[in-house]
């Protein structure tokens, strides 16, 4: 999957990079029965109010109704396309089930069309299937993991992104993070196997303001920059930095501050954090 850089011709092509995979299907339409429509919300909740800014614009786009419980065990399926999902940084695989089913999953690295694909705790140890943390191999580079058996996916499913088993361990799973973290799972919980793909999403440069607001992102401007009762860094003679610490339009810090919750629930499950030192 090369990376095609452009002449700078003009201003806006200097930058611009974008990720060519023959394999990736663009000119087809997708599967009408697995696309619903998106309301684009401006950033806004449902009283009108703001709650995300720098948010809104953007080109229509339609979901894509992505496959992530993988409950349809024993049936194989073969992969008809590779296609781009404009919702998520990877791309995603078209499978057409034995049953008739036709469902989208992630594309893993290394899955081709005409690559059959099979769900279950009897399902073969390779790329693009699914199967129960306690039958698959230690070591194994696993992606879309359950957090609660029957839930669906919730864990590693971006671009290029990894988990790997380590242990099995007083009835527990445990499971280093793409974060580096430590994590036990239930062993009943479902995984995929392999690397979530188009791992070179990162290298993608859009080169130039309109591309930002094709997918939705407006201008963002520094606090600094704001009115007083805009950002708590705004006002002040010249370049001021207001003479506090770096925080939000709330005042929240937003460099060293701790926000998880220091009685989380979850933090039973946390053998090790993704900074260095055992979970406290």
């Amino acid at each position: 999957m090369p990376v095609k850089k452009y002449k700078p011709y003009t201003p806006s092509r200097r930058f611009m990079q974008v990720l060519v995979n023959p394999e990736l299907v663009r000119e087809n339409k997708p599967e009408k029965g697995l696309v619903v429509g998106k309301r684009s919300t401006g950033g806004r909740n449902c009283h009108g109010h703001v709650t995300l800014r720098f948010r809104g614009g953007g080109h229509k786009r339609k979901l894509r109704q992505i496959d992530f419980l993988r409950d349809n065990h024993g049936v194989p399926g073969v992969v008809k396309q590779l296609e781009y999902d404009p919702g998520r940084s990877a791309n995603i695989a078209l499978i057409f089930f034995k049953d008739g089913d036709k469902r989208y999953i992630l594309a893993p690295t290394g899955l081709k069309p005409g690559d059959e694909v099979i769900s279950g705790p009897d399902a073969p140890v390779s790329v693009g299937n699914a199967m129960p943390l306690h039958k698959l191999p230690l070591g194994a580079e696993i992606h879309n993991i359950e957090m609660i058996p029957g839930q669906g996916g919730k864990v590693a499913r971006g671009a290029g992104i990894t988990a790997q088993l380590l242990a099995r361990e007083g009835g527990w799973v445990q499971v280093r993070m793409p974060s580096g973290e430590m994590r036990r799972f239930n062993p009943e919980c479902y995984a995929t196997i392999g690397v979530v793909g188009n791992f070179l999403h990162e290298s993608v440069d859009l080169g130039k303001a309109g591309r930002s607001r094709w997918v939705g992102r407006r201008p963002h401007v520094r606090g600094t920059v704001m009115n007083p009762c805009d950002h708590p860094h705004g006002g002040g003679e010249g370049k001021s930095n207001s003479g506090r610490p770096p925080c939000s339009p709330w005042g929240i810090q937003s460099k060293g501050f701790r926000t998880r919750k220091k009685r989380n629930p979850t933090d039973t499950f946390i053998i090790r954090r993704r900074k260095k030192g055992r979970a406290s």
